[in-house]
C-alpha cells in the first residue's frame, strides 16, 4: 500500500457498493491517499472509479447506491454514516464529471455556492484566491457559467471546490472534452494546488498517461475492483498500463486501433 494507515489521510477498507439493492459494483475495494499526495485512479469506463469518489464523497445515497461492506476512514475517522454535507464539511469535496455548473448562476455566484456550508468571515479573502489561480475567471465574473467554453467550465468547478477550503479533492475526469493544450493547463493547476494549498487529491482519469506524470500513486480499477497499485512510475512502465492505457506496446509505439481491437487481454495482474 502506498502509506502506512496512521500516515494515511484517506483510508477505503474493502468496501462494496450495492445500487437498488442489488447491483454490486464495488467488489472489495481498498485505497489510501496520504497527507499532501496526488493518487491516481485509474480504468476503463464502467471500471468503478466514479463509484468509488461518490461512497467517499457520500453521494451514492442521491443515486439509490448503498455500501453493505467495508469502511472509510477520514483522519482517523469513520465517514461512510455520514451524509456529503457534513462529509463536505468535514474538508472532502468532490468535483464532478461533467463539471455540473450553475448555467443559470455568474461565474462568481457559482464559486461563492462552494462556500455555502463554511461559517467564518474570510469568503471574500478565498475568492481571490481562486481568481489567483484561474485569472481567466476574474475576467469571466459576471457571465453566466452557461456561456463560459469547457475549460472555462472546468476551471470554474474546481475554483468553487477550493472555495470550501478542501484537505482533500476528488477529481473526476478533469480532462474529459478538453483539447490538449487545456488538459496541460488544468493539470499544471492541479499539481500547484496540490503544492502550494497543500490539498490532497485523488484523481480519476481515463487519461492514464498525463495522471501517472503528476501523481506519486495510482491504482488501476477493474469490473469494481483494485487490480494493481504502486508508484506513478512504476505503473507507467509497466507493460500491461503502457500497452491497455497509455496505447503503446511493449517497444513503445502507439498502437493502432485494429491491433487493440483484436487483442487477447493477458491480465497478468490477474494471474
Amino acid at each position: 500500500m502506498v502509506a502506512a494507515a496512521e500516515q494515511s489521510l484517506l483510508q477505503v477498507n474493502n468496501i462494496e457498493v450495492v445500487y437498488n439493492g442489488v447491483v454490486l459494483v464495488l467488489k472489495g475495494v481498498s485505497l489510501q491517499v496520504p497527507r499532501e499526495g496526488i493518487t491516481a485512479l485509474l480504468g476503463a469506463n464502467g471500471a468503478g472509479k466514479s463509484t468509488t469518489l461518490k461512497a467517499i464523497s457520500g453521494l451514492l445515497r442521491p443515486e439509490r447506491g448503498e455500501i453493505t461492506r467495508g469502511s472509510i476512514e477520514f483522519q482517523g475517522e469513520r465517514i461512510d454514516r455520514l451524509d456529503a454535507a457534513e462529509i463536505v464539511r468535514l474538508g472532502i469535496v468532490q468535483v464532478m464529471e461533467g463539471r455540473r455548473v450553475f448555467e443559470h448562476l455568474t461565474t462568481e455566484e457559482n464559486l461563492l455556492v462552494g462556500a455555502y456550508a463554511r461559517r467564518d468571515g474570510h469568503v471574500r479573502r478565498d475568492l481571490e484566491r481562486v481568481y489567483h489561480y484561474f485569472p481567466q475567471l476574474l475576467r469571466r465574473r459576471h457571465i453566466k457559467a452557461g456561456y463560459l467554453s469547457g475549460g472555462e467550465q472546468q476551471m470554474l468547478a474546481i475554483g468553487r471546490a477550493l472555495m470550501s477550503r478542501p484537505t482533500l479533492m476528488l477529481l473526476d475526469e478533469p480532462s474529459l472534452g478538453l483539447s490538449p493544450q487545456l488538459v496541460s493547463e488544468i493539470f499544471a493547476i492541479i499539481v500547484r494546488l496540490n503544492r502550494e494549498e497543500k490539498v490532497s487529491i485523488l484523481l480519476v482519469e481515463q487519461n492514464a498517461m498525463m495522471a501517472l506524470q503528476i501523481a506519486t500513486y495510482g491504482y488501476v480499477m477493474e469490473d469494481g475492483r483494485i487490480v494493481l497499485d504502486g508508484d506513478a512510475a512504476r505503473l507507467e512502465s509497466n507493460e500491461d498500463v503502457r500497452e491497455f492505457y497509455l496505447g503503446l506496446s511493449a517497444v513503445g509505439q502507439r498502437r493502432s486501433y485494429r491491433e487493440v481491437k483484436h487483442y487477447k487481454r493477458r491480465k497478468r495482474w490477474l494471474s
